[in-house]
Parts: structure tokens; sequence; C-alpha cells
């Protein structure tokens, strides 16, 4: 789903996400990811709270080694491609046209050694979930998916359905609007959530969730506080 479009002489900053493909050296290894905002919009490009999430797995807090992880709205992969470098097992999730072009950045970033931890697939928010085992990942990761206030019902149902008491769900966003504490103020009536880092040079929030529990202790071993 593409945003308006804009004149890239009026905001030259945001140049860098018509280019043909973005670097970055994470998880040591170097990454190259290919980007198409013509062909795909916002699902073809690396946005800073995606970096910034990646930033935050390599510093070690979460554990990610064997665990059991999925990316939603992956785009272009990037975290989901980090998170299986440091060792987890992840499905990296997008709607069906973004599928492909993310396969290919996956294959070509992932180390053949690593590519059985990989798998692509399609999750469509609030569609299929019975496709996804309830509660079956460690670990659910969103980078930059809190911007459309139509699409928060299904992110919600979608965190719920894919959530355990012992999940941790990491989401790397900008809030840029009233409608985006709307949807933090639906995420904590379901779940206990904290903020657990800040980049002041992107303006980017981490929050850590995790599922009400009735009766017993929030909180779980895979995400310190």
């Amino acid at each position: 789903m593409a945003l308006v479009p804009y004149d890239e002489n009026l905001l030259p900053a945001l140049s860098k996400l018509h280019q043909a493909s973005a670097e970055f050296t994470l998880a040591n290894h170097k990454i190259r990811l290919s980007q198409d905002w013509n062909r795909l919009g916002v699902a073809a490009v690396v946005w800073d709270a995606a970096v910034v999430l990646c930033m935050f797995l390599e510093m070690g807090k979460v554990d990610l080694k064997g665990k059991r992880v999925i990316e939603l709205g992956a785009g272009t992969g990037l975290v989901g491609i980090v998170a299986a470098l440091l060792g987890a097992n992840v499905t990296i999730t997008d709607r069906q046209p973004a599928l492909e072009f993310l396969t290919a950045n996956v294959r070509e970033n992932v180390p053949p050694g690593q590519q059985e931890a990989v798998r692509v697939s399609e999750l469509t928010w609030g569609e299929n979930l019975h496709l996804y085992p309830s509660g079956s990942f460690d670990l659910v990761l969103g980078a930059d998916i809190v911007y459309l206030e139509e699409t928060f019902p299904a992110l919600l149902q979608t965190l719920e359905h894919l959530s355990s008491e012992n999940t941790v769900v990491l989401l790397s966003c900008r809030i840029r609007y009233e409608r985006d504490e709307r949807f933090l103020m639906e995420l904590r009536q379901r779940f206990s959530v904290e903020e657990v880092y800040y980049d002041s040079e992107r303006d980017i929030h981490i929050y850590r969730a995790v599922k009400n529990r009735t009766n017993t202790e929030l909180g779980s071993p895979l995400c310190g506080r």
C-alpha cells in the first residue's frame, strides 16, 4: 500500500527510499537489500524503525538462539534477516504482492547454511490465522507497522493470536499521530506494554509487549526489562 507520492526535491532526506538498494553492516554481516518504491511502495524500502530494531537485537538484550520468531509486515526483510543471522528460526511475513521481492532479499543475504532456519510466508493481518498455530512463537517482531488506523483491529487480532503468555512482542515505530497513541492504548488493554528503547536521533521508540495473564506475574525470560 503506497503512500501519497512526494517531490524528492522538496524532501531530499527521503530520496534514499528511491535508491535501488540499501546496504548495512549488522550481525557481523554485510547486508545488501533491494528496494523498489515504484513497484511496491512502502513495502519495498528500508525504514528507520527497522534499522533501530536490528540495532536493538544486536545489543543482546533479546535471547534469539534457537527461538521461534515471526516478523510481521517485513517489507524488505531486514529485521527477520538479522534475527536469523543472530541464531533465530524465523518466519518472515508480508502480503502476497511483496513475497517474491522479500524472498529474493532473504536468499541474497542469509548464508546457505542458515537458509533452512528462515521461511518466507504470506500473512495478511486478521486473515487465515489458522495457518499459524496460536501462541507458537517466542518472539514477534514489527518495524513501522503502526501507521494505518484501518489496519489496527486486524493487527491487534494477529498479535493476540500469535502470542502466548510467554511470547514477547517488540514493536519499533515512530509515534507520528494521535491514532498511533490510540493503538498503544488498545494494545495496553490486552498486553503489558513498556518502552524499552528510544533512539532520539531517529525518533524511534521500541515497545515490549507481553500478553496479559490472570493472577500471575507478568513478564518473560526472553527479553530483559
